[in-house]
């Protein structure tokens, strides 16, 4: 079963974690779909700048500073993803214990190592 990902912060600048993230994630036959700050495109992904409900949604993976999250929170638990991770630099412990009240999985983790030793 493939876990559908939303990549939350993503970006079309090579330079970013978030785009190697989309790039890993395809090279694995992980679907996925994104959301940054500006329309986009990587490896045949659209970046949306704007919160579409996707349905179907196993986890969301951050890549936004905690204070960057908050507008999302509302929109994160409509999807009912089964969990989140948080990439360095985006650990959350509000939203965290939020996310956990709901019964999502959380994890303070890297989403490029996760998927390079098979743990993803």
């Amino acid at each position: 079963m493939m876990k559908k990902t939303l990549v939350l912060g993503a970006s079309d600048n090579p330079e970013r974690y978030s785009y190697l993230a989309i790039k890993r994630l395809m090279a694995h036959q992980i679907p996925v779909v994104a959301v940054g700050r500006k329309e986009a495109e990587v490896a045949g992904v659209q970046i949306h700048g704007s919160t579409p409900p996707f349905s179907d949604i196993d986890t969301v993976t951050i890549y936004l500073q905690a204070k960057n999250q908050v507008p999302y929170y509302e929109y994160l638990f409509s999807l009912a993803p089964k969990r989140l991770i948080f990439n360095p630099g985006a650990e959350n412990d509000e939203l965290s214990d939020l996310a956990r009240a709901k019964g999502i999985k959380v994890m303070d983790a890297c989403t490029l190592v996760m998927l390079q030793t098979g743990q993803y």
